[in-house]
């Protein structure tokens, strides 16, 4: 098996994670670990996202909520945000 990534967490992640449903906050140890073990885990649901937001990534927490990131490195994973499925994109714009 290849290289563990390392994940690295914004800080404005702590505070979108602090406002997560409780369901989804329950979740995250558990996907941290398969994005560690493999960021395109077919369980997360990782999307590559578009222009121009092009280089981040996304996947699910739950149906509603998502998390960004982005690759600093080869096995380096930077968690920046998570918010709801329908807002987490335009906030992603906003930090460009």
């Amino acid at each position: 098996m290849g290289e563990k990534n390392e994940i690295v967490y914004a800080d404005s992640f702590w505070r979108d994670a602090d406002k997560l449903p409780k369901e989804a906050q329950e979740k995250l140890p558990e996907l941290f670990e398969m994005l560690a073990e493999n960021a395109f885990d077919p369980r997360l649901h990782t999307k590559p996202l578009g222009p121009p937001l092009v280089g981040r990534y996304s996947f699910r927490i739950t149906r509603d909520w998502r998390a960004a990131f982005r690759f600093d490195g080869d096995h380096r994973v930077k968690i920046l945000m998570a918010g709801n499925r329908d807002k987490i994109y335009q906030r992603l714009k906003r930090t460009l």
